[in-house]
């Protein structure tokens, strides 16, 4: 359920398409996100599933995997 919301996310901040976007998939070097890209993507992320997620752990966040486990985290 959180990767599919991920991926709409995602896909709506960088205009690609949401089948293209797997676990696997990296911000930077998959999609050419910039930082603000994905700081676009972590206030989505903070807003859809009411969480927030702390700039130390947003740092950390290469793949949309990545993305998932932080998610998970914060809604425990």
């Amino acid at each position: 359920m959180e990767f599919e919301k991920l991926q709409s996310i995602i896909a709506e901040v960088l205009n690609v398409d949401a089948e293209e976007i797997t676990m696997e998939t990296t911000f930077v070097d998959d999609l050419g996100a910039d930082s603000l890209d994905i700081f676009q993507i972590i206030m989505g992320i903070e807003e859809e599933f009411d969480v927030e997620i702390p700039n130390e752990a947003a740092e950390h966040i290469v793949t949309v995997g990545d993305a998932v486990e932080q998610i998970k985290s914060a809604l425990k």
